[in-house]
């Protein structure tokens, strides 16, 4: 199979969202939204990878659907942890972006994969 554009981009912004709760829970000592924004980050690119290995194209609309999911949760527990002064307005700009790139990605294939059933 030929590498794939939207695996690549959640890999990378999973491994982003390792870094930060690695920084939220040994700077901030958060342990409870660091938690759930590991579980939803890291889950969009496990969704993706499930979705290109699917049996079937219904199967690969759905997996694409629950990595959509996961980045639009992934996007609120960014804007928590920024409201609540536990990573500053750039580390949120910067990790929202590519949430959004993620979010845009995700929507699109989505979106198409159920328009072609």
């Amino acid at each position: 199979m030929s590498e794939s554009i939207v695996l690549t981009k959640a890999i990378k912004f999973a491994l982003r969202i390792v870094a930060l709760y690695r920084y939220l829970t040994d700077e901030k000592k958060e342990f409870v939204m660091s938690k759930q924004i590991l579980l939803s980050g890291a889950f969009i690119a496990k969704h993706v990878n499930a979705a290109l290995h699917a049996r079937s194209r219904e199967a690969f609309a759905s997996e694409m659907y629950v990595a959509l999911q996961k980045a639009l949760e992934t996007q609120l527990w960014l804007l928590l942890l920024n409201e609540a002064k536990f990573i500053s307005n750039e580390q949120h700009q910067s990790m929202k972006d590519d949430c959004v790139e993620m979010i845009k990605l995700t929507s699109s294939i989505s979106k198409t994969s159920h328009q072609n059933e």
